[in-house]
């Protein structure tokens, strides 16, 4: 069988569950760094992680031996038991079940890269809802009647 050869960026973002702001800043650095170790042991390339206390964006080399909702499942099933055994939040801690996923072209990476490591500035001028809602019109993502982050989206 021959080698794969694949440029997959994909960006994830997905929120804490009942969309409860428990990603404190002072551990949200050992969140990200726990995150990326995963997502290189399952051998994807780790290219931004960044966000707020609520939502996280994590923007990756998506190698195509795993399909994408498997490993945002890992990266949430890690994640959540890695803030419960270092009981870094006081409060029951949980993923919400959706998840957003764009792709973006290589030219593209550096200004995903930036956005993302500049989550907190982007949350100044809007809120995660309306940034969420933004991307899904940018990637003309048809949205129906789905639900996501505890909210509905509109028509």
């Amino acid at each position: 069988m021959g080698d794969v050869f694949s440029q997959i960026y994909i960006q994830t973002v997905f929120a804490v569950k009942n969309r409860q702001a428990l990603i404190q800043p002072e551990w949200e650095e050992r969140l990200y760094q726990y995150t990326t170790g995963v997502v290189q042991a399952r051998g994807h390339k780790m290219l931004a992680i960044g966000g707020m206390p609520e939502p996280i964006h994590i923007f990756i080399g998506l190698k195509p031996a795993e399909a994408l909702s498997d490993l945002v499942r890992e990266i949430k099933n890690a994640a959540s038991d890695f803030i419960k055994e270092h009981r870094l939040s006081p409060y029951k801690f949980d993923w919400q079940a959706g998840y957003g996923a764009f792709s973006y072209s290589r030219s593209h990476r550096d200004a995903v890269c930036k956005y993302i490591l500049n989550q907190k500035a982007h949350h100044r001028k809007r809120t995660f809802e309306e940034e969420f809602f933004k991307m899904l019109q940018d990637f003309d993502v048809e949205i129906g009647q789905k639900r996501m982050f505890d909210f509905f989206l509109p028509d």
